[in-house]
């Protein structure tokens, strides 16, 4: 009778242990799932942050450069498309065409020194600049929790876990190439 009480709780036990190690790693996979949401929220806000700000800046400017309209235009189309954007490669591509057209619209101001010098210009300037860098960090928060929970899908034995309950690889948050080419300076 001992025998058989003592292989019982050794099945138990083993029993125990695997249903612990599959709860464990489940429970470990939901939670960094909900950083990367959380993080991917993080941007969200970031990106939402510097497309109000763009209003007030294109207002700015048309008060200076109102034949500009093409500029403007797209500095304005492309707000609307980060707006709009709900998943990561859509938020990535409206980034980078807003990007693009505030970059052109940096090329106009220098062509109006008193726009540079106007103090409304200038704040926002500045307040354009720090959520930039929010943002750069937002999203470099962001690919930290996808590299954390892409990894832990990835590794054995979270892996068959993962696989079992469909945890699905994560979409980092990536700049289009040429947008981290160096510019030429040329004086």
């Amino acid at each position: 009778m001992s025998k058989k009480l003592v292989i019982l709780l050794f099945v138990i036990f083993i029993v125990v242990a695997i249903v612990g190690s599959i709860g464990g790693s489940y429970n470990s996979l939901v939670s960094l799932g909900e950083s990367v949401d959380n993080e991917f929220s993080n941007v969200s806000v970031m990106l939402e942050r510097r497309a109000d700000l763009i209003p007030n800046l294109v207002n700015t400017v048309k008060g200076y450069a109102s034949h500009e309209t093409a500029v403007i235009d797209s500095i304005t189309s492309a707000r609307e498309n980060l707006l709009h954007a709900s998943t990561i490669e859509e938020k990535g591509a409206a980034n980078n065409e807003l990007t693009s057209a505030l970059n052109a619209l940096m090329v106009i101001v220098e062509n109006y020194p008193d726009l540079k010098a106007n103090q409304n210009f200038i704040q926002l300037s500045d307040e354009l600049a720090g959520t930039e860098n929010r943002i750069a960090t937002a999203r470099r928060d962001y690919n930290d929790a996808v590299k954390e929970y892409n990894t832990k899908i990835k590794k054995f034995p979270s892996n068959i876990i993962a696989g079992m309950f469909n945890f699905k690889e994560k979409d980092y948050f990536e700049v289009e190439a040429s947008k981290t080419e160096v510019p030429e300076v040329d004086f």
